[in-house]
């Protein structure tokens, strides 16, 4: 097959040509857009899921949702131990400006830059050096008395309260998307959610679509014990047959090729229908196919090379970034998971390494910080990443 003509995208975050499985989560925020719209209540969303089912690439499309709304838009990334200050202003700045052009009191919009610039220049301390201090790129003097307080809580639900208000002013909203939103700061998650409270008591339109690990919904419940009625919680799990089948015969058909049933057969054995398994056995297989129709024949010529590569981009590159004694962690949780759920008793791991729990906990604690596993429930481990387990097992020997 000709290789520029390869209609497969295994990509971090990166758009599938087909976004198959997934139009149930986009019809429901369809909804949620109108509702908000027209003053209905409504909850922000959370999307969890292990990596590699399509989290970020679905954040996206619920985007370019809200932007085609005429919603202001803003995304950030989270990472351990940033505060939300400098990401969320610079998001909320690309959000409101998108807005700018089409509001009718251009002194209302200066107010809300001047409060946004108030609430950045707080990331830094009072006693900061000029080279600290972040200049966020507003014109308008920063205001006084309003989102500059330094207490995240109190500043990020001004802050949020005032720019729905922006957004209401032109009859549309705002939407705010956060990737890894387990990776928040505790502090920061309160905050938060005590904005996305605020927003919804008052029917403000202003909502916040999370996506993160499985563990999310108890981090957030850990901040605020009412976030469990806060947020809307979507999981998004690997795909189903039909729309694994869908995801790969959609794009080929654009380009007339063609798949066996067999081919489609092994392909989902492979992949299990992980939506970044089936981009990356796509795409490989379509390379080492030499003709149309695609057969079985040349999915198990091309698994050894989609294995490969996945050993060493999205296996691979995570083991290296643990410690030995991460390393050692993750052999045992291999060694005594099944890779159906791959959920592990802690007490087993420490019981398997013939080590007390508590000497364990350090790994472990780093483990969950790096993003590598999870604990959804007190006394349990697991992995992140499907199929983990099994690549320790073939691979991992050090």
């Amino acid at each position: 097959m000709d290789p520029v003509r390869n209609p497969y995208a295994p990509g971090a975050g990166q758009r599938p040509p087909e976004l198959a499985g997934r139009d149930r989560e986009l019809q429901q925020f369809d909804v949620v857009l109108e509702r908000i719209a027209r003053g209905r209540p409504e909850r922000s969303l959370v999307l969890t899921g292990l990596r590699g089912v399509g989290k970020t690439v679905l954040l996206n499309a619920l985007r370019s949702q809200a932007i085609g709304r005429m919603w202001g838009t803003g995304k950030i990334e989270a990472r351990p131990d940033q505060s939300l200050r400098r990401p969320l202003a610079s998001a909320l700045h690309m959000a409101v400006r998108e807005l700018t052009p089409r509001h009718r009191d251009p002194d209302r919009v200066d107010a809300f830059l001047g409060v946004l610039k108030a609430f950045a220049l707080r990331s830094a301390g009072d006693d900061a050096k000029l080279r600290d201090r972040w200049q966020p790129g507003i014109d308008v003097p920063a205001a006084t008395g309003r989102a500059d307080t330094g207490d995240i809580e109190v500043d990020l639900v001004e802050l949020l309260v005032d720019a729905a208000g922006v957004a209401r002013d032109v009859g549309v909203g705002i939407a705010l998307f956060v990737d890894e939103m387990q990776d928040i700061p505790p502090a920061d998650v309160s905050a938060l959610c005590a904005a996305c409270h605020e927003l919804s008591q008052q029917g403000l339109p202003l909502v916040v679509v999370g996506a993160g690990l499985p563990h999310l919904p108890a981090v957030l419940s850990a901040s605020k014990s009412y976030s469990e009625r806060l947020f809307r919680y979507v999981r998004i799990d690997r795909l189903d047959r039909a729309a694994a089948d869908r995801a790969l015969v959609a794009p080929a058909e654009e380009e007339g090729v063609t798949y066996e049933p067999a081919a489609l057969d092994a392909l989902y054995e492979a992949t299990e229908g992980y939506p970044y398994f089936v981009q990356a056995y796509g795409k490989v297989t379509w390379d080492n196919a030499p003709t149309d129709p695609i057969g079985a024949d040349d999915v198990r010529m091309a698994a050894p090379e989609a294995q490969a590569e996945l050993a060493v981009g999205f296996f691979g590159s995570r083991y290296e970034r643990a410690t030995p004694a991460e390393r050692e962690y993750l052999r045992a949780m291999a060694a005594l998971s099944d890779d159906t759920h791959g959920v592990v008793p802690t007490s087993d791991v420490a019981t398997y390494l013939g080590r007390k729990p508590s000497s364990l906990s350090p790994a472990r604690d780093s483990l969950i910080k790096k993003g590598l596993v999870y604990s959804a429930e007190r006394g349990t481990i697991a992995f992140t990443v499907p199929h983990f387990g099994l690549y320790l097992r073939r691979h991992a020997t050090v």
